[in-house]
C-alpha cells in the first residue's frame, strides 16, 4: 500500500499557555527551570493566575512536531486526546486548519482538555508545568489500524509513555507499523521520562524503535552517564537511527557503522526554546521521508529549530518549506 502520510505522531494533545517570568517568580512558585513537572487540575488553576499575560495556542510535543511537517509541507496526521469542550474544539481546529488528519474521538464527561502552563525566562529556558486531564486517556482503541499502516513514520511522544493505557496504544501502533514494512521513531521528551522508565524505554527501544531522538540530557541520563560521548557510543548498537540534539552546539546522528556532526543553524537572539526538538524532529523527519542524505535530515532540523526559538511559541511562525529552500535544501 502507497502512503498517505508522511509521519503520523500519537502525542498528547495539550494547549500551551506560554508567559514570560522572572528568576523571582520560579522561587515563589517553587518552579524547577527548565523541566517539566505534572499537575492535577487545581495546581494548573492556582498557577495560571499567578501566571503574567500570555499567549494561548495549541501544542503538546508531537502536535509541534506535525505542526512542522506541515509547514515544510509534508504530508501529516495526529492521533491524540482532547475533551469535548471549549479547548478540545480549538485544538482540533487548529490541527485541521494547518492541514494535519486530526479524526480522534473526544473524551466526553471525563477530564478537560490538557494545557501545559510554560513560564520563559528572559535568557529563553522555559519552565513547564502540564496538566495532561484528557490527554492522560488515550487508549489502544484510539489507534486507527489504516491511519498506521498508510504512515512512512509513526513517531510516539515519550511524555505519553506514563500511562499504561497509552503504553499499550505505542504497543499496538508499533505492531501496525512493522507489520506493514513501516518505521516507528520516538522522542525521549524528558530526563524525567527517562528516569521513571528506563529499563521500559530501553526494552521498548531495543526491540521496536527505528529513529530515536533524544537532547543531551535524555541520552546521558537513558545511558546512565554523564559523558555524551559515551552515551552516544552506548546508544549505536540499540537503534538503527539516532539523532541526538545539542543545543547551541547542533546535532550528532548515530547510526551502525558511523557518526554525524551537523552544527546548529545561526540565530540572532534566542528569545523560548519552547519546541526546539519538537521542530528539529519535524525536519529530520520530513527529510527520512523523502529519503535524503542523514546529515541532510540533520540540517532541515536545525532550520527548523533556529526558527522556533527566534519567537514566542513553539510552532513555527513562517512557511519551513520556504526557509529551507532559501538555505538550498
Amino acid at each position: 500500500m502507497d502512503a498517505l502520510y508522511d509521519v503520523a505522531a500519537i502525542g498528547n494533545a495539550i494547549v500551551d499557555v506560554i508567559a514570560p517570568a522572572d528568576e523571582t517568580f520560579l522561587t515563589r512558585e517553587a518552579l524547577a527551570k527548565g523541566s517539566m513537572t505534572l499537575i492535577d487540575q487545581p495546581r494548573a488553576e492556582t498557577l495560571y493566575a499567578a501566571m503574567a499575560p500570555g499567549v494561548e495556542m495549541s501544542g503538546g510535543s508531537a502536535g509541534n512536531t506535525i505542526a512542522g511537517l506541515a509547514s515544510f509541507g509534508g504530508r501529516a496526521a495526529f492521533v491524540g486526546k482532547v475533551a469535548a469542550d471549549a479547548l478540545g474544539d480549538i485544538y482540533a481546529h487548529d490541527m485541521r486548519a494547518m492541514g494535519a488528519h486530526f479524526g480522534t474521538t473526544p473524551l466526553n464527561g471525563g477530564a478537560a482538555t490538557g494545557r501545559c502552563l510554560i513560564n520563559v525566562t528572559p535568557d529563553g529556558e522555559r519552565t513547564m508545568n502540564t496538566f495532561l486531564g484528557a490527554a492522560g486517556e488515550l487508549t489502544a482503541d484510539d489507534v486507527d489500524v489504516v491511519l498506521i499502516e498508510a504512515s512512512k513514520t509513526v513517531y510516539l511522544e515519550g511524555y505519553l509513555f506514563d500511562p499504561m493505557e497509552a503504553r499499550r496504544a505505542f504497543a499496538k501502533a508499533a505492531a501496525l507499523a512493522h507489520g506493514a514494512g513501516r518505521k516507528i521513531a520516538l522522542t525521549l521528551s524528558d530526563a524525567f521520562v527517562v528516569e521513571r522508565h528506563r529499563e521500559a524505554l530501553l526494552g521498548f527501544i531495543e526491540t521496536q524503535v527505528d529513529v530515536l531522538f533524544a537532547n543531551e540530557v535524555e541520552i546521558c541520563s537513558l545511558m546512565q552517564t554523564d559523558d555524551f560521548g559515551q552515551a552516544a557510543i552506548a546508544v549505536q548498537d540499540k537503534v538503527r537511527i539516532a539523532a541526538l540534539t545539542r543545543g547551541a552546539k547542533g546535532s550528532v546522528v548515530i547510526y551502525p557503522g558511523g557518526v554525524q556532526a551537523v552544527p546548529a543553524d545561526a540565530v540572532d537572539k534566542v528569545v523560548d526554546t519552547t519546541g526546539a526538538g519538537d521542530q528539529y524532529a519535524a525536519g529530520f523527519l520530513l527529510g527520512l521521508a523523502q529519503d535524503r542524505p542523514l546529515d541532510v535530515c540533520a540540517r532541515l532540523g536545525a532550520v527548523a529549530a533556529a526558527e522556533v526559538i527566534g519567537h514566542y511559541g513553539p510552532r513555527p511562525n513562517v512557511s519551513l518549506r520556504d526557509l529551507a529552500a532559501s538555505r538550498g535544501l
